[in-house]
């Protein structure tokens, strides 16, 4: 009973975090029409008006409403005017609704603004980030976590309390170092600042500790130096984590929208998030569009999530977060 109570209210709470993203995804395939009436459901239902005359029905629209009558627009199956203010008797009017999907959303607001140059660009930056912080990260968590020297322990705590300062207190002498060499508005603005991740370097090192001493030893034995024993015994140990802190550093740098948005300027550079930041005040009051622009720039993290949960979860079973 007490397991069943603890599932049903984590399924919840599951549920109740995952309710906004369904709401997204829902107004991204309604008309924009229905989301200005105030239509805020989950599903995407369309109402219309119709009238029926000599057997035929017709889509209509309802221009004034006069005592018992009403004058209407009518329209043909293509949605065509033919006809204009018709007299017709308001009980003769049916009101319907019908869930019609709006996929047409998606291509105007990929093509509103170039999304398509914003998505190379992402991509490009955080596949670049991953690379040298798996790099940077394998080597200090190496050093931290096997190597013996004088302050080891100090500087691993140094860096561990970096992760608690704040980035708009570093952003601005961020800048003025950047612009002195020359970087702003550069894809090395982009990339290099964070190509060494302190949370990876944890992370990894925690997973390197875990590692038996008699391996490494074995590693000694056989004339391993430290790189080989890094590239042939510690990497392949640590697969699941190493794909976790990909993971971690690739959806870290999609999501980054402060440090882009003030290192850049030029559209030939800039990364999705400040795109779809410009795209929400060009495109302000079509709700419709601006969802159908969040659910394609997200779609590629859930569909990375999806495929690396396994590993995600591995991760942390075996590593543990050990001291």
């Amino acid at each position: 009973m007490k397991k069943s109570i603890s599932y049903i209210i984590l399924s919840v709470c599951g549920l109740l975090m995952v309710i906004p993203f369904i709401w997204m995804i829902t107004t991204s395939v309604k008309s924009q029409l229905e989301v200005n009436k105030g239509n805020v459901g989950f599903l995407p239902i369309e109402h219309y008006s119709t009238y029926e005359e000599a057997g035929k029905v017709y889509r209509i629209t309802s221009v004034k409403v006069d005592g018992d009558s009403t004058f209407i627009h009518i329209f043909d199956e293509n949605m065509n005017r033919i006809r204009s203010y018709e007299k017709v008797a308001t009980s003769d009017i049916i009101e319907k609704k019908q869930v019609k999907l709006h996929f047409e959303n998606y291509k105007e607001a990929f093509t509103k603004v170039p999304f398509k140059r914003y998505f190379i660009n992402t991509l490009f930056v955080s596949s670049s980030v991953v690379f040298g912080v798996l790099i940077t990260g394998s080597l200090a968590a190496y050093a931290f976590a096997i190597m013996r020297f004088k302050g080891r322990d100090f500087i691993f705590y140094l860096f561990i309390s970096m992760m608690m300062v704040p980035q708009p207190v570093y952003l601005i002498p961020s800048y003025v170092l950047l612009n002195h060499l020359g970087w702003i508005d550069t894809y090395n603005a982009l990339i290099i600042p964070w190509i060494a991740n302190i949370f990876t370097i944890f992370l990894l090192r925690q997973q390197f500790k875990t590692i038996p001493d008699e391996l490494f030893d074995a590693a000694r034995i056989d004339g391993c130096g430290r790189f080989r024993t890094l590239w042939k015994l510690v990497l392949p140990l640590s697969k699941s984590v190493i794909v976790t802190a990909a993971i971690f550093g690739f959806i870290g740098s999609w999501n980054s929208f402060m440090w882009p948005l003030v290192m850049t300027d030029s559209p030939a550079i800039r990364v999705l998030q400040v795109g779809l930041s410009y795209f929400s005040q060009e495109a302000s009051a079509q709700t419709s569009l601006l969802m159908a622009a969040s659910t394609f720039s997200i779609l590629p993290l859930v569909i990375l999530f999806l495929f690396a949960q396994k590993q995600i979860i591995a991760s942390f079973a075996s590593s543990g977060l050990k001291g």
